[in-house]
């Protein structure tokens, strides 16, 4: 006999038992979904322990003549220092596309399908160029980290623009605004 006739005569074994076949597809289902629920529920208890956090501002009326803007990515946002402690709570843990606009008035982030916010220039600590933050890693340097202070907490959030050089334009820029402030804050 050959090879091909031999492969011929061989057939899968017909299924005899569905009911054990579905029972274990229904458990399979069942364990899905209730992994996926465990998920959801870790999600609401971290914005229920964030919740202290106050609401994010939005921009004012006039913020003046954009420094900067950029359009790319934002990722999230962790607490400053702790690249892996995202924070849920006022919608900061929404990964989405994201337009910025760096005025002196401050950081304005728009976020389409995502709650926007706002940074005052008085509450902008830095930025840096990083690799990673809660759960985003990428090359070195690719990732706009901006540190900012709200409601005594100082919060990592974390940007990828659609064209990874501007990166560096930005740092200097928020770099230079938060050095002014704080040599005016100096002065008085």
């Amino acid at each position: 006999m050959t090879l091909f006739e031999l492969a011929a005569e061989q057939k899968s074994a017909e299924v005899t038992d569905w009911a054990a076949r579905l029972g274990w597809v229904a458990g399979l289902l069942l364990f899905i979904a209730l992994v996926y629920w465990l998920m959801r529920q870790g999600w609401k208890w971290r914005g229920s322990l964030q919740s202290g956090l106050p609401d994010l501002p939005t921009a004012p009326e006039a913020t003046g003549a954009p420094r900067l803007t950029m359009s790319g990515r934002y990722h999230g946002s962790t607490t400053a220092g702790q690249w892996l402690d995202r924070i849920v709570a006022h919608g900061l843990g929404t990964r989405s596309r994201a337009e910025l606009t760096l005025t002196d008035a401050g950081l304005d982030v728009v976020r389409p399908g995502a709650r926007d916010f706002f940074v005052p220039a008085g509450q902008l600590r830095g930025a840096r160029l990083d690799k990673g933050i809660a759960g985003k890693v990428l090359a070195e340097g690719g990732l706009l980290v901006v540190t900012w202070e709200h409601g005594g907490t100082l919060i990592d959030s974390g940007f990828r623009s659609d064209t990874a050089a501007d990166h560096t334009a930005w740092v200097e820029a928020i770099t230079s605004m938060n050095h002014a402030s704080t040599t005016e804050g100096t002065a008085r």
